[in-house]
């Protein structure tokens, strides 16, 4: 069940898609697309949920700007961990096991799995309200029922990996399209989705409580664990080992993510809109995922509203199963050259992510939840710039890179990005820690 392996990230096969060589552009896209859905599941778990939703409803549309200010920062954090991984056949870990000392190396690792447990941890959150709103379910049994979505995980990996890519896309899908009929039911305001998109408040530096609402955006978008596992995926693809095969794969990657990660970017925004729209317009305040399930219904008078809510956010919690147990594996044997097998791998992590829940709930009682939510994302926060800063040194390198190393402005924008997300998440810290 535990083994030092020889060949890397063997549940992640390098090579094991195939790309149809002299075909069109739209059919090697295709080829190339399924990293990108992948980690996009990252960027719109349960933990942004509940940020969006509480700056959508205190806020209206004003936060919009941040969003898509977020998303484009990972749009080239992840377009760089495509480029790391098929220029240099080695993944985030792998490049960290490579140059660091044993000691950096250890903590690195140390600190990722912390990550991963705190994304797990808002998954089973994430689910198991999911089930007691569609189904009356207790959030303490839902989160034991999550510990069984080892046997689809298993189910998927047998299959192959194109199947693990399809079952998240076809979630993703789902997600999208309940947002779609959410939103074409609250009716928004066109002018103030692109006012709050392209016209930035003043107000968002100004105003400490919006100012820390969109620090939780921005910190909660960019998942750790999705640095290390994107810079794995593209090397499935079975493009030629050349200068120009790997130029190739880079920007079809590179297009596969920023496409998936626009889906990202509409669910994401789209929460905020359904938040502006129907509970800041009623002067409704929504902190909580159960709040706006209940509310959902009463103020849009459709009851297929809040089933749609709920369907979306189920999708999006078992969505981040699949990634966060591929992460988990190509940490380990990136970091460590050890692997578990899938089952016990999922076992251990989702069983520590459900003891914490359990325990909230037997001494604070379902309540408490939400706020563990909340220490779910200033775990990650915490953990952000240990991947951030490894990531753009590595892709910096001419000696590991060769001409594929970024250019001088690419460089100053990435470290400019780096720098901006430490900050807001120390400043993210440290204000949590205030309130709490």
């Amino acid at each position: 069940m535990l083994q030092r392996v020889t060949n890397e990230n063997s549940d992640i096969r390098r090579g094991s898609v195939g790309v149809p060589r002299g075909a069109g552009w739209l059919r090697r896209l295709l080829a190339f697309t399924g990293p990108g859905a992948m980690v996009s599941v990252g960027y719109m778990d349960p933990g942004n949920w509940a940020t969006s939703l509480e700056g959508g409803s205190r806020f209206g549309y004003s936060l919009l700007c941040v969003i898509l200010l977020s998303n484009l920062m990972a749009v080239l954090l992840q377009a760089l961990c495509a480029r790391l991984g098929i220029a240099t056949d080695r993944d985030l870990a792998q490049s960290c096991r490579e140059h660091c000392s044993r000691p950096v190396n250890l903590t690195l690792w140390a600190l990722c799995e912390l990550a991963i447990i705190a994304c797990d941890l808002a998954e089973v959150i994430g689910t198991a309200v999911a089930l007691k709103l569609l189904f009356g379910i207790p959030i303490a049994w839902g989160a034991v029922i999550t510990i069984l979505d080892t046997l689809l995980l298993l189910a998927l990996i047998h299959k192959g990996f194109r199947w693990l890519e399809a079952f998240v896309i076809t979630l993703l899908v789902t997600i999208f399209c309940c947002f779609v009929v959410e939103l074409a039911l609250a009716t928004p305001s066109i002018g103030g989705i692109v006012g709050g998109f392209f016209v930035p408040d003043a107000e968002i530096v100004t105003n400490p409580a919006m100012l820390y609402i969109a620090i939780g955006i921005i910190g909660a978008t960019v998942m750790p664990h999705n640095l290390y596992l994107h810079s794995a995926l593209v090397q499935t693809r079975d493009y030629p080992r050349t200068v120009e095969g790997r130029r190739e794969a880079i920007r079809f990657a590179t297009w596969d993510s920023t496409l998936a990660l626009s889906l990202a970017l509409f669910v994401n925004a789209g929460i905020l809109i359904l938040a502006a729209a129907v509970f800041h317009g009623a002067g409704q305040e929504v902190a909580e995922i159960e709040d706006a399930y209940q509310l959902l219904a009463p103020l849009l008078g459709v009851g297929a509203a809040a089933t749609l809510f709920g369907v979306a956010l189920l999708a999006s919690g078992i969505n981040s199963t699949v990634t966060a147990t591929l992460a988990g594996q190509v940490v380990m044997e990136g970091f460590l050259r050890l692997r578990l097998a899938p089952w016990l791998r999922r076992l251990i992590t989702r069983g520590i992510a459900v003891l914490p829940v359990l325990y909230v709930i037997a001494v604070y009682g379902e309540q408490g939840v939400g706020r563990l939510l909340i220490l779910s994302q200033v775990v990650l926060s915490m953990q952000l710039p240990f991947a951030v800063i490894p990531l753009v040194l590595f892709v910096s390198r001419r000696e590991s890179m060769g001409e594929f190393a970024i250019k001088t402005s690419t460089k100053v924008l990435a470290w400019a990005i780096a720098l901006l997300i430490v900050a807001l998440n120390l400043k993210l810290l440290l204000d949590t820690f205030v309130l709490l």
